[in-house]
């Protein structure tokens, strides 16, 4: 009997150890690393960016040689971005937290051996007893684990699509600027060019007796601030480069040509702030993961209520006693609620719902409140670009005052200068207030969860956010 109960002993163990997962080593070698940071061939990255699963984002038919637009820019830092790829992971653990969640505890098998030793030993025999056990009280909270577990996964599904979001609204954000930057520079270097030809005509003039040296210094300072702002410009566009190629997951030598047919924006009017916040809660989606993380919480919170119901092991024993008495029995193990009762796991899960409320509640508020922030920041930069081009208009018809003037020399080239200076400083800033534009464009993208702002006649009683969460 011993020999059968050692045998089927090794077999349940053997049988045990054979289900195990077995370890495998994975080294962070610097190879293993630079494989993960190099990007995806060309023909692939164009096949990812046209079948590009998200709730907001709309997948883009792109070829490299059209160059980049905000929209392209968009999906493909979602594709590359390497801060996305360690965010992904967490799905990972949410689905182990899951599987965990549905486990059962397995059941327990139990044996031990008496040896007589002492004493009167004649005609006794070899004690043992072998038990197997299950805690059934498990299937009480179990269906809590599960649906925690479950909404926990789809929290995280929702965080992960909205660090998207905001990776590719910063890329979009990214490409305006830099567009606007490229267009300023490029106004930039017609100054510079006008500024050193004012120059040389200025300096022929004091050769000619016709303008003293006093000008000629004038010049040559407007000469050195063209030259500054220009610099100035080039720096600011080339680091703006840099952050797109970072959000991009590009190497900082990476090359990015921006596309021709990008256009900033002279006036953008949205829809009122009421018809903006309408299905707000449906379409950001934060708000919806800090939602299914509230019901993850809930979740928690009945699992601890449940766990204070007495844990309950049961199974069946066999035993022998040195007598050679074999019994067959029952056993059955209670635990007494009386000092734990699961009292500080249930203060712990409740006080986390009740601070996921108020993160929730706090997030709606600083939403609409910022979605407020941007409609007010948009109407001014509508307000000053309409000034400035009222502005560039006046200064358009002052300079070809003077150029007929300077033409017929009824003025010089300095004052010339000064004047088209002026037009140029107003087209610099209303290219500027275009970018600005634009970029609040994207921002409130970002706030309000949609692809495109609807126009202002929209309705807030058309609901496409359970569609795709476009408009």
């Amino acid at each position: 009997m011993m020999a059968l109960m050692g045998e089927g002993g090794a077999l349940i163990v053997l049988f045990a150890v054979g289900g195990c997962a077995t370890y495998q080593p994975v080294p962070m070698t610097s190879e293993a690393v630079d494989a993960q940071l190099q990007p995806p061939d060309m023909a692939e990255l164009r096949m990812l960016a046209s079948e590009i699963d998200h709730p907001i984002l709309q997948p883009v038919k792109w070829k490299p040689d059209d160059g980049l637009t905000p929209e392209v820019a968009a999906v493909l830092a979602v594709l590359l971005n390497p801060s996305l790829r360690a965010a992904r992971d967490q799905r990972a653990l949410a689905g182990a937290q899951l599987l965990d969640a549905g486990l059962l505890p397995d059941p327990e098998l139990s044996y031990s051996l008496e040896t007589p030793t002492g004493g009167d030993t004649a005609g006794k025999v070899n004690a043992f007893g072998l038990g197997l056990s299950w805690e059934v009280t498990s299937l009480v909270f179990r269906s809590a684990r599960v649906d925690g577990s479950r909404a926990n996964q789809e929290a995280v599904d929702l965080d992960i699509a909205w660090q998207e979001w905001q990776v590719a609204q910063a890329a979009r954000a990214a490409v305006y600027q830099l567009a606007s930057l490229q267009d300023r520079t490029a106004l930039a270097e017609e100054v510079s060019r006008q500024a050193a030809r004012n120059l040389e005509r200025i300096r022929k003039a004091v050769a000619a007796g016709t303008m003293t040296a006093g000008s000629l210094d004038a010049a040559r300072t407007a000469g050195r601030r063209a030259e500054e702002n220009l610099l100035d410009l080039e720096k600011q566009a080339e680091r703006q480069r840099l952050q797109l190629r970072r959000l991009l997951g590009l190497p900082s030598d990476g090359l990015i040509r921006l596309s021709d047919d990008i256009h900033l924006p002279s006036r953008v009017d949205p829809p009122a702030l009421a018809a903006l916040l309408e299905g707000l809660e449906k379409r950001r989606l934060d708000l919806l993961a800090l939602r299914r993380g509230y019901d993850s919480q809930e979740a928690a919170v009945r699992a601890a209520i449940l766990k204070q119901f007495p844990k309950i092991v049961i199974g069946p024993t066999l035993s022998r006693d040195t007598d050679n008495l074999r019994t067959t029995g029952f056993a059955l193990s209670v635990e007494l609620p009386i000092f734990n009762r699961h009292q500080g796991e249930i203060a712990r899960e409740r006080a986390s719902r009740r601070m996921l409320f108020d993160e929730y509640a706090n997030r709606l508020f600083e939403t609409r409140s910022d979605i407020g922030l941007v409609l007010s920041g948009m109407r001014f930069l509508n307000e000053q670009i309409g000034s400035a081009r009222a502005s560039e208009a006046g200064l358009e018809r002052l300079v070809e005052s003077y150029r007929a003037a300077l033409e017929e020399g009824r003025t010089d080239a300095l004052i010339y200068f000064a004047a088209w200076n002026e037009l140029a400083d107003a087209r610099m800033k209303i290219l500027a207030l275009k970018g600005e534009l634009a970029q609040a464009v994207t921002a409130l993208q970002l706030a309000t969860g949609f692809y495109e702002i609807p126009k202002p006649d929209w309705s807030p009683r058309i609901n496409n956010t359970e569609e795709g969460n476009t408009p």
